[in-house]
């Protein structure tokens, strides 16, 4: 009876043309591995469509989309497959990946801090989730994640470690791990390290010299043409600033300063869709960053969509009060949508949030 049912079948699927779906698999997989994703990808759906419930098919679907850059769609499958295994380590990794390679660097944190917290003792995790965290300029968080594993002396512990305690003003505790990196000799790790405690202590030609030598050491070096670049910009030569920010997008679209500042000096040179490009990404990989919304808030100005700039910019004040500048760009579109007592009270404002951090300074000099 069963052999009768084995036949009739195999002869049903003869007639109708339909391969059985483990030879689709099969097929799938052995294209895979040899590198025909565009057949692997087309082999994998086939089979998903039978075999929907399949977790490895389905993850495997999605390593083969995120290797030809389709990160959307591997993030998909990705998604779909958890739904079928919750928490399952290697998948749940791989979207943290996908995420990440994706510039969506925060959706990566908050999966890469749930693997963190189901395995602790995964290096690559806790490394990914560092990478994700200094990214976003959570450096308090960078600091409390590589602390306890500081003493493993491993080069990228210390440099991430090293960054976050710079840009946290704990430069002396910096500078501890900077000298462990030079007891092995001048690096661009230390160099850009120097270069950065430099440049947070505005010492801007110091560090600029110390940010040319870590490019020159490591010209890939992730971050190092974004600093160099910020430093040029506070010294005033924006040609030069400009330049290093293509240089690090270049290697890095997803980072955040250099997408930010780069969008700076486009606007300022009226390349307004050139700039709002960039903004887009930098909100991508931080998103509700103001710093980045303000520049958006900006460029509507500029372009005279003040109906836009001004919903912008009230939404920035009401997340921060005290941001200056947002005050000062909403009097300016209060005044052209003649709309002049808004106007006046922002500028009164302004006014007054100004004369408060002038006795903010004056009481730290007094110190």
């Amino acid at each position: 009876m069963f052999r009768s049912l084995v036949l009739l079948l195999s002869l049903c699927t003869a007639a109708t043309g339909q391969e059985p779906p483990e030879k689709v698999l099969q097929r799938a997989m052995a294209a895979h591995q040899a590198g025909d994703t565009a057949t692997a990808i087309r082999d994998y759906r086939a089979y998903l469509r039978v075999r929907p419930d399949a977790i490895d098919a389905r993850s495997n679907l999605g390593a083969a989309l995120s290797s030809t850059g389709h990160f959307h769609e591997a993030v998909t499958e990705y998604q779909e497959a958890l739904k079928r295994s919750p928490r399952n380590p290697r998948i749940w990794l791989n979207l943290s990946l996908a995420f990440y390679k994706s510039g969506q660097i925060s959706k990566a944190a908050a999966e890469l801090s749930g693997l963190h917290a189901a395995q602790p003792g995964n290096k690559q995790v806790v490394l990914l989730l560092a990478d994700c965290w200094l990214r976003q300029g959570e450096d308090a968080q960078v600091i409390a994640l590589l602390t306890p594993v500081e003493a493993q002396d491993e080069l990228a512990i210390a440099y991430m470690l090293g960054t976050a305690l710079i840009r946290n003003k704990q430069v002396d505790r910096g500078q501890v791990i900077i000298d462990r990196i030079l007891r092995n000799g001048d690096s661009a790790e230390a160099r850009l390290l120097l270069g950065t405690a430099k440049l947070t202590a505005l010492d801007y030609i110091a560090a600029i010299a110390d940010l040319e030598k870590a490019v020159e050491l490591n010209p890939h070096l992730p971050d190092a043409y974004s600093y160099l670049g910020r430093a040029h910009m506070d010294s005033g030569d924006m040609t030069a600033a400009r330049g290093d920010f293509e240089k690090e997008l270049k290697q890095n679209p997803n980072d955040f300063e250099s997408n930010l500042n780069l969008a700076v000096l486009l606007k300022e040179n009226e390349d307004y869709d050139g700039a709002r490009k960039l903004l887009d990404q930098a909100l991508l990989v931080r998103p509700g960053e103001l710093r980045a919304v303000y520049q958006v808030a900006a460029v509507e100005l500029s372009l005279g969509k003040l109906e836009d700039a001004r919903a912008t910019l009230e939404n920035i004040i009401r997340q921060a009060p005290q941001f200056v500048e947002a005050h000062v760009s909403l009097a300016t579109v209060y005044y052209r949508l003649k709309r002049k007592p808004e106007g006046d009270r922002e500028r009164a404002l302004v006014q007054k949030l100004k004369a408060s951090q002038e006795v903010k300074k004056g009481d730290g000099s007094k110190q």
